[in-house]
């Protein structure tokens, strides 16, 4: 009987690797962990002709040009570690995508086969793959192969057969990248000849050490010895180099740049000599709504019109459950206080209790659990027919120049419905330094909570008609997102100072939405998340509002008092100190801004709110608000500091001061500056 062999399975992610792997190994599996690693991998043995075979299935990777840590398990496994062939599994309705990483494969081993599975899915599509051109153009086999019905199976034994024990040997095509790029990798490959032991393709160690790539950087002086850098031939031909890129303008950006365009270059003229496609009436469909949303000049304008769609869905069906919720919650508050002055508690006590406590927690919710009942399932809707990974591609350019990591573009989507979602999205940023970036100019994102004001002040000071006011509003949105890429800028070019990631967003395909289960993971998720986490806050926060509002100091209130010595910085920035002061204590939710400012300029005891949009403008103007005023409210709405929950969240997440005190100051600092120019300029 033949000596064991080692078999790695490799693809990206849903390729139906599992498949193969479960059929080739059957229960003779078991899951475990590289040494020194965290990450999970499935090892199983199979037999096949006298010989004893161990199949390794490593994680699922886009790229061997890495940034998760599943993604470099599978790119040090395949480049350091021992093994006689790698099974490439590829996915027959995507193969463009796919290629990618089979050419870099190709670069470490020719040890490598090629499985073309979902053969079956791609004939529904009207999808034929010449696998024979294919594997001309490769240099290696190429099997087709439907997995889950075994079809292919066999042929894929036998090719592994005989490529691990040296009875079939590839050639594959070399991938050649710039003449620049080529002689440098030449000079690093002849510093590396004789200096290291390996099996594997010197021209992949070459290309990788000059990326200089701190993590592939790490595994090689693991693998060949902490002092392989110190070698003369080795650092002073990687020196060279290096030099000879940069005196080119080969930045270390440049050049990845440079080499992931070859790869999908070349990916790209394979894809289009080997397959063959007669597109279903649904891909039809589907080209002509990527056109749409993805276009050059459609793209921006019906991102603007789906947001405006969903903000106006989302405040018109909320106010008459708020109205609703409000009228419940007020009877419920009269009831409260009337049982327990019938019980024999303080007048004073009952104030507290009721108009202070519990009305600000009731207040709280009812302005807050409508409008996220419905934006966040509409959200979530987009994102689970494809419309939201296609706006994310479509801002992806424009975070990437601001040196933020494209994935950015979804959390910041993800802030409109709510900034403490936001920021728990950030988790899908793999790069910590790119992730602290998207949160802390999350909050410069306005989430639901503040479209209230905006849309009541645009249309008391600017226009009362609901198609010219959804356009203001949009404009301000627009707003918010240039302040989002010029504070990612200035974060990444001063206190998170960094080289971009990369990374692939896979754009799923259109599909019918699920909607009850979608509905019961928001309400799961996202709606019982931020309400949990605002009531934690709001009755604290209603227990010192009734404080300010309820005990004087010189003939006047506590509340009037602070006013008054916050009114110069209000003024400052076009606002009064009336206003400024209920932004500060509207710290909860920013839902009961005007309630709080309502309840100073009235000097009541307790948060007040208006019967209608002329009410409210009377006492406002009455209060010296002129449009200055107005606009400046709207700006600092956008920008100032992070409501409680969504602070905590941060902390929560960031587990930093600093972090979280940056995330403070960027938006304050943000709206500052932007309100005190517009009143200097009016």
């Amino acid at each position: 009987m033949t000596q064991g062999k080692k078999v790695l399975l490799m693809g990206n992610p849903n390729v139906g690797k599992s498949t193969v792997f479960n059929e080739i190994t059957g229960s003779h599996q078991h899951t475990g962990n590289w040494t020194g690693k965290t990450v999970d991998i499935a090892k199983g043995r199979f037999y096949y002709k006298f010989t004893d075979y161990e199949l390794v299935d490593l994680p699922g990777t886009y790229s061997l040009l890495s940034s998760s840590e599943e993604e470099r398990l599978a790119r040090d496994y395949l480049c350091f570690e021992e093994y006689d062939c790698v099974v490439c599994v590829v996915d027959a309705t995507n193969l463009l995508r796919n290629l990618n990483l089979v050419l870099q494969v190709m670069e470490v081993t020719d040890k490598i086969v090629v499985l073309l599975n979902l053969s079956d899915e791609a004939k529904k599509k009207n999808i034929e793959v010449d696998t024979d051109h294919l594997s001309k153009l490769l240099g290696v086999p190429v099997i087709k192969a439907t997995a889950r019905s075994g079809k292919g199976i066999n042929e894929l034994l036998e090719k592994i057969h005989l490529i691990s024990n040296n009875t079939m040997i590839n050639e594959p095509k070399t991938l050649f990248y710039s003449n620049s790029i080529e002689n440098a990798v030449h000079r690093v490959q002849r510093g590396l000849k004789g200096n290291i032991e390996t099996n594997k393709n010197l021209r992949f160690f070459a290309l990788r050490l000059l990326e200089n790539n701190a993590g592939f950087n790490d595994s090689f002086k693991e693998h060949f010895g902490a002092d392989i850098f110190h070698n003369g031939s080795v650092r002073g031909n990687l020196n060279t180099a290096k030099s000879d890129l940069e005196k080119l303008g080969y930045s270390n950006e440049k050049y990845i740049r440079s080499i992931m365009a070859s790869i999908f270059d070349k990916a790209g003229s394979i894809a289009e000599q080997t397959v063959k496609s007669l597109p279903s009436k649904k891909e039809r469909m589907e080209k002509a709504l990527d056109k749409i949303l993805m276009g050059k000049y459609t793209s921006i304008p019906v991102m603007l019109l789906l947001f405006g769609a969903v903000l106006w869905i989302t405040i018109a069906g909320s106010n008459y459950p708020s109205d609703f919720l409000r009228g419940v919650f007020d009877s419920f508050e009269t009831w409260m206080a009337d049982s327990l002055i019938g019980i024999g508690v303080s007048e004073t006590v009952v104030s507290l209790l009721v108009n202070g406590i519990l009305k600000v927690l009731l207040w709280v919710v009812a302005v807050m659990l409508p409008p996220m009942a419905i934006f966040f399932p509409l959200f979530a809707l987009l994102e689970d027919f494809g419309i939201l990974p296609r706006i994310a591609f479509n801002l992806d350019g424009a975070f990437e120049r601001c040196g933020a990591c494209g994935k950015q573009a979804l959390t910041t989507c993800m802030g409109y419905g709510c900034n403490a979602v936001g920021v728990t999205g950030c988790r899908i940023i793999d790069s910590p330094r790119e992730r602290i970036v998207a949160v802390i100019t999350n909050s410069l994102t306005p989430c639901n909570g503040r479209f209230p004001l905006l849309i009541a002040i645009i249309s008391m000071f600017f226009c009362d008609n609901s198609v010219v006011s959804a356009v203001i509003l949009l404009g301000l949105i627009s707003v918010s997102m240039l302040t989002t890429f010029a504070a990612s800028k200035i974060l990444t070019s001063t206190v998170l100072k960094g080289v971009s990631s990369s990374f692939v967003l896979e754009l799923p395909p259109y599909r019918k939405p699920k909607i009850l289960t979608l509905i019961g993971d928001t309400i799961r998720e996202k709606i019982i998340f931020v309400l949990l986490r605002a009531v934690v806050v709001a009755a604290p926060a209603g227990l010192i509002i009734w404080i300010l509002a309820n005990i004087d100091v010189a003939d006047t209130t506590l509340l009037c008092k602070i006013a008054e010595a916050l009114d110069p910085v209000g003024r400052f920035i076009g606002l009064d100190g009336v206003i400024l002061l209920a932004f500060i204590l509207g710290f909860p939710a920013n839902e009961i801004v005007i309630p709080i400012a309502l309840m100073a300029y009235l000097s009541t005891g307790e948060m007040s709110d208006y019967s209608s949009l002329e009410s409210l403008k009377t006492i406002l103007t009455d209060n010296g608000w002129t449009w200055v005023t107005a606009l400046c409210t709207c700006i600092f709405s956008m920008f100032h500091f992070p409501c409680s929950t969504t602070l905590l969240t941060i902390w929560k997440e960031t587990k930093s001061v600093k972090w979280t005190l940056l995330s403070v100051i960027t938006p304050l600092a943000a709206g500052v500056i932007i309100c005190a120019l517009i009143n200097l300029i009016f």
